[in-house]
């Protein structure tokens, strides 16, 4: 599968081939040298991650790993080459430095450009998902439904979206700093980019009390959002993402994002009331 894009753009082989939900990647090195520049060779076996690399061409290297070539399927990208980690960062007592290095990439990633790339999926066909999972298990799906209408119907700073910003997503690149790789291909309200940082299923402390009240703090002020919105995207963002791994048979990380829709929905109600008692 790699061997005709490793002849048609000079690569050597520098690795093990990795292989993801989505897509097969080969750390690579260019101009045919075992000194060449690293890169990271990917080949999208999805229609999301294929898009991805569009997004990825768009934002030429701005908040994003740079890409040197993309055709089909395929993917050529700059390969991180840093030696830290945001999840490492998050699990050893560097939380809020995590969150606001992710945060600083996402605002770069919303910068704005020229006319976005074609073939961009709005956030109401996004959360379509969503509707059909509270229309059958009801519930929390309710509740999170519920504010994803009320936050598409009153939109605010459309941007083109990363859509899947999380701790595994935001990588050191070394003398080019945290970029961003892994994009998916929607368009909508920027809030939304930042909800994930508080829904990651493979963070450990993810569905920690504390840790979510701290860091819906510390990411509201990093990203300049009020905190309400914050916490309405979470919660709108926690359904969808349920719903997902339920059609993945992952209840297990179904069950993470119940804990933080509820989590979300605590938060809101205590905002809520602080609101009534200041006014």
């Amino acid at each position: 599968m790699f061997e005709p894009y490793l002849s048609r753009w000079n690569l050597l082989s520098d690795g093990d081939p990795i292989v993801t939900r989505g897509s097969y990647l080969l750390p690579v090195r260019m101009d045919g040298y075992i000194n060449g520049n690293p890169a990271m060779l990917k080949i999208a076996m999805d229609a999301e991650e294929k898009f991805g690399g569009l997004v990825m061409q768009w934002w030429n290297g701005d908040g994003a790993a740079r890409v040197y070539a993309y055709e089909g399927d395929a993917l050529l990208m700059e390969r991180a080459q840093g030696t830290n980690s945001l999840m490492h960062m998050a699990c050893n007592g560097q939380d809020d430095e995590a969150s606001r290095i992710a945060c600083d990439v996402i605002a770069k990633l919303h910068k704005p450009r020229s006319a976005p790339p074609p073939g961009l999926v709005p956030l109401t066909i996004w959360f379509e998902a969503l509707e059909s999972a509270a229309q059958r298990e009801g519930g929390v799906f309710l509740e999170s439904l519920a504010v994803a209408r009320e936050l598409l119907a009153s939109p605010r700073d459309i941007v083109v979206l990363h859509g899947d910003v999380h701790h595994e997503n935001v990588l050191d690149f070394a003398s080019r700093g945290w970029l961003a790789i892994d994009p998916k291909r929607i368009i909508g309200e920027r809030g939304y980019d930042y909800a994930n940082l508080l829904c990651n299923p493979e963070l450990p402390t993810v569905t920690d009390p504390i840790r979510f009240i701290r860091q819906s703090h510390v990411i509201a002020q990093a990203a300049n959002l009020e905190r309400r919105r914050l916490l309405q995207w979470t919660l709108a963002y926690a359904g969808l993402s349920a719903s997902w791994f339920l059609e993945d048979g992952d209840r297990q990380s179904a069950d993470s994002d119940f804990s933080i829709a509820e989590l979300a929905l605590q938060a809101l109600s205590t905002e809520a009331n602080n609101h009534d008692v200041l006014h």
